[in-house]
């Protein structure tokens, strides 16, 4: 089971990157107006690779992503991969923002936006595949509680760590020493 959940969840983050790489290749190309003249044909291409392919894939790796969390133990480079995986949802996201603009005829950027912004998903693509290959040990391992109960701490045998937990503790004891020597001293021995 483990292993085929890892099958689909890497094929479909795959298809899900693969139109991540694509749309902003095409919206590039029909900024410089080198795709088809037709509008309508740009805005069908881009709606089947955004919403009927690239956009379920992304869904279905994130809840496969989900259950495969369960077989591992949380750590940091799964923290940190998840944080590009974050950024991966924005791209996806802000690239679907840019598909409604130019649908509607605000195409506010030029082509050299697009170029860049076809390389920010293979930079996340290769940084959440070092992190998966890699599991980088972020932190050591914290050492094991001690056998004992709690006692001092290391360096720290006949001073307090707090002024006021000592002044509160000399208080407490000139009360409970002068409390005890006046009952003592009146002979009653009700508490």
């Amino acid at each position: 089971m483990h292993f085929w959940l890892k099958f689909f969840h890497i094929g479909l983050v795959a298809v899900w990157f693969i139109g991540l790489f694509f749309l902003p290749r095409l919206l590039k190309a029909y900024r410089g107006g080198r795709a088809q003249e037709d509008a309508k044909y740009f805005n069908r291409v881009t709606n089947v690779i955004f919403f009927r392919i690239a956009t379920p894939a992304a869904a279905l790796a994130m809840l496969l992503g989900i259950s495969l969390m369960f077989f591992a133990p949380p750590s940091g480079w799964l923290i940190m991969k998840l944080t590009l995986v974050a950024g991966a949802v924005l791209v996806h996201v802000y690239i679907g923002v840019l598909l409604y603009d130019m649908s509607k005829g605000h195409d506010s950027h030029g082509p050299v936006f697009f170029s860049v912004m076809g390389w920010v998903p293979l930079f996340l693509l290769l940084g959440i595949a070092a992190l998966t290959a890699a599991k980088p040990e972020t932190l050591p391992p914290l050492p094991a509680p001690p056998a004992q109960g709690p006692g001092p701490l290391p360096g720290s045998e006949g001073t307090d760590l707090h002024p006021s937990t000592e002044r509160r503790a000399r208080a407490r004891d000139q009360g409970a020493g002068g409390a005890s020597s006046s009952s003592a001293a009146s002979g009653s021995n009700s508490p």
